[in-house]
């Protein structure tokens, strides 16, 4: 699934592609890509149509595109959404779920998702979209309050990367930046938060930062050709990895395998020697 540094790239490219455009039409293809918009797809439809889109914003892993000062078109990209900009007389994907032209005549914006967990919906706009209200703030966001997440990491009970997933506390973090984030910390995925000492925490959220920050440079990571850009580049974070699918590769630091842990239905990469499993843990 695409996590902040993707999804930023996708904003990026959507703030300088259709910001400041009007939208002339719009087509939903498959009703799926709708499902969450309670006026259904022609209703969205009508909705969208002459509607200028004033700015592109972001939330983690959400994204949004601004229509006046209090309704936004909410965006998620699900595990294989994308946002593509182009040519509007170019050949129709069988996987796109809806379709933006636009008052000057110039290239299109579609919504492309192949495995259809993404989805659109026009909403209330109040500083965010009110569906997403309850997600926290994302590491990169001005209105990230490092002190805040510190104090609120550590009265958790539970393994450290379980927290970096939780949207509550921190969004824009998945199972890639997690991993890449915990290394260079040299934490173990199952440290109990409720254990970590303050320079631990700070380590942590210097890693957070500088990894988010580096992959946004390069595109965000693509491991296939279902993350894009708007402009359909892949990214090239995945060439940086030091631990997420490194397994038995040796270690950057100190050669060690990376080792492989079943997590949450997926997993979790570490290094068995910069990472020293804890003693008491939360698995």
């Amino acid at each position: 699934m695409p996590e902040l540094p993707e999804v930023e790239t996708v904003r990026a490219g959507l703030e300088r592609h259709v910001v400041g455009r009007t939208v002339a039409t719009a087509t939903v293809l498959n009703p799926r890509a709708v499902r969450r918009d309670p006026a259904g797809p022609e209703g969205f439809a009508a909705m969208m149509a002459g509607r200028p889109l004033r700015s592109a914003q972001r939330r983690g892993k959400y994204l949004w595109l601004a229509l006046d000062a209090d309704e936004a078109l909410l965006a998620h990209l699900g595990m294989s959404g994308q946002l593509l900009v182009g040519d509007s007389e170019r050949p129709l994907s069988p996987h796109v779920r809806a379709r933006f032209t636009f008052t000057d005549g110039g290239p299109d914006l579609r919504f492309t998702d192949q495995r259809t967990f993404g989805h659109l919906m026009v909403c209330p706009l109040d500083g965010v979209p009110t569906p997403i209200a309850h997600i926290a703030p994302d590491p990169l966001e001005a209105a990230f309050d490092a002190a805040v997440f510190r104090a609120r990491l550590t009265r958790r009970r539970t393994g450290v990367k379980r927290a970096l997933l939780d949207q509550s506390l921190v969004s824009g973090i998945g199972n890639i930046y997690a991993d890449e984030a915990l290394w260079r910390a040299r934490l173990h995925w199952a440290r109990p938060t409720e254990a970590l000492r303050p320079a631990e925490v700070s380590r942590l959220l210097d890693a957070v930062h500088e990894v988010l920050t580096e992959a946004l440079k390069v595109g965000g990571t693509s491991f296939d050709a279902l993350y894009v850009n708007v402009n359909g580049e892949s990214g090239y974070f995945d060439r940086s990895l030091n631990a997420y699918g490194q397994e038995g590769k040796p270690c950057g630091r100190c050669a060690t395998p990376i080792r492989r842990d079943a997590f949450m239905n997926r997993s979790a990469y570490s290094c068995p020697r910069c990472q020293p499993r804890p003693r008491s843990a939360h698995w």
